[in-house]
């Protein structure tokens, strides 16, 4: 028996729809991270890009567990002397690009410092209301809340 080593040319990729309303972030970010990377496929080789294209609406209405929103914290520097900023999570939620909260917290479940990381995280669409561009790829709607109960927040 030998080992299979999916090729470029060999993977099938489809296109994916998911509904962020309501959804955990940590649960739905690691499901993304699953899915672009081709993990959930039996010809997943860790060398080859085999995930799907994922495309996420309404990603202002995500939800978080605990008190994640009031304690924590996005920081960045603004490159002058004395320019470290921070924006807790609800702060960013509520703000002008609440897509870039889902975008990182995928971000940060993909293999570090990598090209192929890099290509996989372009596969990624995220979107702040219900409207996307892609529909001429005909998306295939996961259910992602039908999972498991654990992934979708009522309160």
């Amino acid at each position: 028996m030998k080992t299979f080593s999916a090729k470029e040319s060999e993977v099938e990729k489809k296109w994916i729809l998911i509904d962020a309303e309501g959804l955990v972030l940590g649960r739905l970010a690691s499901l993304i991270a699953m899915r672009l990377r081709g993990k959930h496929k039996p010809i997943f080789t860790s060398h080859v890009d085999t995930g799907d294209n994922v495309i996420v609406i309404n990603a202002e209405k995500v939800r978080l567990t605990g008190r994640k929103a009031q304690q924590s914290v996005f920081y960045w520097h603004t490159g002058y002397p004395g320019g470290v900023k921070g924006a807790t999570m609800g702060q960013r939620l509520q703000g002008r690009f609440p897509e870039r909260v889902i975008m990182k917290a995928v971000e940060r479940m993909l293999p570090k410092e990598s090209p192929l990381a890099r290509r996989q995280l372009t596969k990624l669409k995220v979107y702040q209301g219900t409207e996307h561009p892609h529909a001429a790829q005909q998306p295939v709607k996961l259910d992602v809340g039908a999972l498991n109960p654990k992934n979708k927040r009522t309160d």
